[in-house]
């Protein structure tokens, strides 16, 4: 049997006691709906550090192990010009799992780090766009959490915004180029499609999928992730909290399968 992670039901209904009570906020000139839209844009010109939670279980041949993962996300925008900003988007994982295969136990630690950085238009037309690098810096601190390898490829994000919706697609290909050279390389697509609508009070509505094709084993993973938030004030910090399922649409065979969690909370730091 997987064992569930203790602080899920807490935090879940932390989160869902925030979103039932709290009331919508302006910061800086923007309105709380401004700010919840600028957050579905992944190259707004906005400084946010989301914390992303992950719960995946049925993860290994036996379907015994699961895996939390906190993401800690930074976008930090920098002008360049005044035609043009320079998108900085990192993630880096600290991750626990147990049983992800028979006689595994358990690990706890880093990730590798996925740096990307998008070069965009200060101002856009109709549709928003970021292109430029992707890295990925060997950072696992266990060989069961990350791929001992350097990857690096490009990346691309465009979108529209019209009224309360939001929608487009990030993607990214990241190939392994030096490392350990003990460790498999890989060659992996990212394609995030996603769709969001945003209301007068700040409550946002999202969908997207995250899905990772591995050339090398000629496999796709798929979770479709649908998160609620809400727009808050704690005290003088806008905060964005949110909570959602993900479902497992296509896994490898040692990969998570069924249902998942996600819980966001995410700080922003309006100019």
């Amino acid at each position: 049997m997987s064992r569930q992670p203790s602080w899920g039901t807490a935090l879940a209904g932390c989160i869902l006691a925030a979103l039932a009570s709290a009331p919508a906020v302006a910061q800086g000139g923007k309105s709380a709906e401004d700010l919840a839209k600028e957050l579905s844009n992944p190259i707004a010109h906005l400084i946010s550090v989301p914390l992303q939670f992950n719960y995946d279980a049925r993860i290994g041949t036996a379907r015994d192990g699961f895996r939390l993962t906190l993401n800690i996300q930074p976008v930090i925008p920098i002008t360049l010009s005044d035609d043009w900003n320079l998108i900085s988007r990192t993630i880096l994982p600290i991750t626990g799992q147990d049983d992800i295969f028979p006689g595994a136990g358990n690990q706890f630690g880093l990730g590798d780090i996925t740096q990307s950085l998008f070069l965009s238009p200060a101002k856009p037309g109709a549709v928003i766009w970021g292109a430029g690098p992707v890295f990925l810096i060997p950072t696992g601190t266990d060989r069961l959490i990350g791929s001992g390898k350097f990857g690096l490829g490009p990346t691309l994000v465009v979108l529209r915004q019209d009224g309360g919706f939001t929608y487009g697609a990030l993607l990214n290909h990241i190939w392994s180029v030096s490392g350990d050279d003990g460790r498999r390389n890989f060659s992996s697509s990212f394609i995030q499609p996603f769709l969001s609508y945003t209301t007068k009070a700040a409550w946002t509505f999202t969908l997207n999928a995250e899905m990772t094709y591995d050339w090398k084993a000629e496999k796709w993973s798929v979770p479709i992730n649908a998160i609620v938030s809400k727009l808050v004030h704690l005290g003088p910090q806008p905060v964005s909290l949110g909570l959602g399922v993900r479902y497992w649409a296509a896994s490898t065979n040692t990969g998570p399968h069924g249902v998942g969690a996600r819980a966001v909370v995410t700080f922003l730091f309006p100019k």
